[in-house]
């Protein structure tokens, strides 16, 4: 999507705390994918995972990392992973569910080229 609409929206990944830590609920394909990180102490930590992620996933849009008292994840329920379409008033137009089951990038496309359709 991102690729799709970058020249008519802004994007912006914002890397939460890791969702399946090797120090708490490690998950299988994570060994196998070579994902094996540690729940980070500091802030420096967790943007390093987040730079470490975005290279093993080849993002190409721009990575923000919340801060250690997880102000964007508790703002906008976003653990495990989640959506959101933003307007340029800055109102929500779009709330995608939590995922993995409510990610659902299709959805928010749609929502996005409604928006887009507007301007």
């Amino acid at each position: 999507m991102y690729q799709k609409y970058r020249d008519q929206a802004g994007f912006l990944l914002v890397y939460i705390l890791e969702a399946h830590p090797a120090d708490g609920w490690q998950m299988e394909s994570n060994e196998e994918d070579g994902v094996i990180f540690n729940r980070a102490t500091s802030w420096s930590k967790r943007k390093s995972v987040a730079t470490k992620c975005a290279a093993k996933l080849n993002l190409t849009m721009p990575v923000a990392v919340d801060a250690m008292d997880n102000t964007v994840d508790k703002l906008y329920a976003a653990w495990p992973e989640r959506m959101f379409i933003v307007d340029a008033d800055m109102t929500v137009a779009y709330a995608g569910q939590q995922g993995p089951w409510g990610f659902k990038p299709n959805e928010a496309e749609k929502a996005l080229k409604k928006l887009l359709r507007r301007k």
